[in-house]
């Protein structure tokens, strides 16, 4: 792949030294949500130590972002702003349909140094044949959020939650001293949430992490797949979309969900009458001595190849992104899950949480980063995801004999829709 960065490392020169510092620059950032009002809390920091370069985040909506930055690149590139923020779910779609649109950052200065900052899982989808289009942002370390109260009625400690059996078998004394109650709750109809949860914990996925085979077959995923169903046949997970489960964190209904680490500020911000009554544990694991770490959601900063203001825009990323005092800003204000490794021994990150029963939830949740395993999307994830699906919900109405033969169908469907072959 070819890119257009003669002259980079002269620029880069230029803008720190010289006449071009005192110079103006303006950038523009296109965000959405809480995401965009995050990178707003970290301006105040990074205009201390660069005031000659304004940012202006643009807060479009996700899906207005993802359908303009396609429709951008599809075009040549013409329109974007000078960064995108981009879901890493969706990353790999860009980078193979469209691999001229955004800027190979290691030209400007994303060194292998600072690529070592981040955990590998957040960057294998980011880096593709040496190439790095992106640089991570947050991420979704996932952890198990339950309501004290309702397990020590039941007489639960969750410390001694360390499979998925003893999940299921802590579920149904908690729902029993709390009827009512059930004990988590999964979008079943309509996504595939703790399918992926699991699978990427036990190493498991749609496709290999080079991305070049079909794997969602293979005996990690048949088994998350199995123990999925058990537990929702067991009535201890039930069907809930994402409102319905905000209803019943703040009714009382839900003695437990597992989400991404981002979930923190849904139920602090949701449910904030019931301040010291949640608490955080890591997920259980298929086996005893198994592992105890997964990620969902998360994503990650690029900057388009057709900026003029390339230099400046990598500054605001590498502040925003690669230091503490960026990352932190935003976790603080925002609850947004920082990718940076060294974020962990931020004194903020090691603080008693008050909602959160005085636990230091970041410090243990943020302790998970290193020890997740990384999974690849490809450009065909949302393919995969949709056949998967569906497969899901034939299963879970025994519309297959069992997990595998369940799995063997949709991983041939999904070598129809994108041409790969099934790993062996």
């Amino acid at each position: 792949m070819c890119y257009r960065l003669l002259g980079a490392t002269a620029s880069l020169a230029l803008l720190a030294v010289g006449p071009a510092a005192a110079q103006s620059t303006e950038i523009t950032i296109w965000s959405w949500n809480v995401a965009a009002s995050a990178l707003k809390s970290t301006l105040e920091g990074f205009n201390q130590k660069y005031p000659d370069i304004k940012v202006n985040v643009q807060d479009l909506g996700n899906d207005q972002v993802f359908d303009k930055t396609l429709a951008a690149c599809a075009a040549g590139g013409d329109g974007l702003p000078d960064i995108v923020t981009v879901e890493n779910f969706e990353a790999e779609l860009f980078w193979s349909r469209f691999p001229d649109c955004f800027t190979d950052l290691t030209a400007l200065g994303y060194t292998p140094e600072m690529q070592a900052l981040f955990p590998e899982f957040k960057r294998t989808e980011l880096e593709i044949d040496g190439a790095a289009y992106a640089m991570p942002w947050d991420s979704g370390p996932v952890a198990v959020f339950y309501r004290r109260d309702f397990y020590e009625k039941a007489g639960v400690d969750p410390a001694s939650i360390k499979t998925w059996d003893d999940f299921l078998a802590a579920g149904k004394k908690v729902m029993e001293a709390n009827p009512g109650t059930v004990m988590a709750q999964a979008d079943f109809n309509g996504d595939s949430e703790w399918f992926r949860m699991i699978s990427n914990e036990q190493g498991c996925g749609y496709f290999s992490t080079d991305g070049e085979t079909i794997t969602i077959n293979q005996p990690a995923c048949v088994a998350t797949l199995e123990k999925v169903k058990e537990m929702k046949d067991a009535g201890i997970i039930t069907a809930a979309i994402w409102d319905e489960k905000i209803q019943a964190n703040t009714a009382g209904k839900a003695a437990s969900q597992m989400y991404g680490a981002w979930y923190e500020g849904t139920i602090r911000s949701g449910s904030p009458d019931l301040s010291g009554k949640w608490g955080v544990y890591p997920m259980p694991s298929l086996t005893a001595d198994g592992p105890h770490a997964a990620n969902l959601g998360g994503s990650s900063l690029a900057i388009s190849e057709g900026s003029e203001n390339k230099e400046a825009a990598f500054k605001f990323v590498e502040y925003a992104l690669t230091t503490n005092e960026g990352q932190v800003a935003m976790l603080k204000s925002f609850g947004l899950v920082p990718s940076l490794l060294s974020a962990v021994e931020d004194p903020f990150v090691k603080q008693p949480q008050p909602y959160w029963g005085g636990q230091a939830v970041w410090s243990d949740i943020l302790s998970t980063l290193p020890k997740i395993k990384p999974a690849r999307g490809t450009a065909f994830q949302s393919d995969a995801d949709s056949i998967y699906q569906a497969v899901q919900a034939k299963y879970f109405a025994n519309g297959y004999p069992d997990a595998k033969t369940a799995l063997d169908d949709a991983a041939k469907q999904i070598e129809s829709a994108t041409g790969l072959p099934i790993a062996e």
